[in-house]
């Protein structure tokens, strides 16, 4: 399985970017579908997560300008960031928990893509 994330880029405070990600792979179906960011010498953390099939969650630093949203039959996931800040200039990462499935047995695993760069220039 694989997450590829597109959609990084440099922006002025107040614009706006579209994050998107997609698996792809031996998928049998995908559970949920989320956006990570880590900014220089801090943790990585939470920014939304997709559950299919249930509510979306952001985390109340983007709630309100973030919209994360996702296609189930495409196995994507995009992340609108709007009225972007300075203080959300971060490396964005995709995170996904994806069921896989052979002949014997299925399994939940979380995957990672690489992460794409945001910067905000005030």
């Amino acid at each position: 399985v694989q997450l590829q994330a597109s959609g990084g880029g440099l922006v002025q405070s107040g614009g706006s970017l579209r994050l998107s990600c997609a698996a792809s792979g031996s998928i049998f179906s995908v559970v949920a579908m989320a956006w990570y960011r880590q900014a220089p010498g801090k943790q990585r953390e939470l920014v939304a997560r997709f559950n299919f099939g249930g509510n979306p969650r952001y985390s109340d630093s983007v709630k309100g300008r973030f919209t994360i949203s996702g296609d189930n039959a495409k196995n994507t996931v995009h992340l609108q960031a709007d009225r972007l800040r300075p203080e959300d200039t971060a490396v964005y990462y995709c995170n996904a928990d994806i069921v896989t499935s052979t002949i014997s047995s299925t399994q939940l695993n979380t995957y990672w893509g690489q992460g794409t760069q945001v910067t905000v220039s005030s």
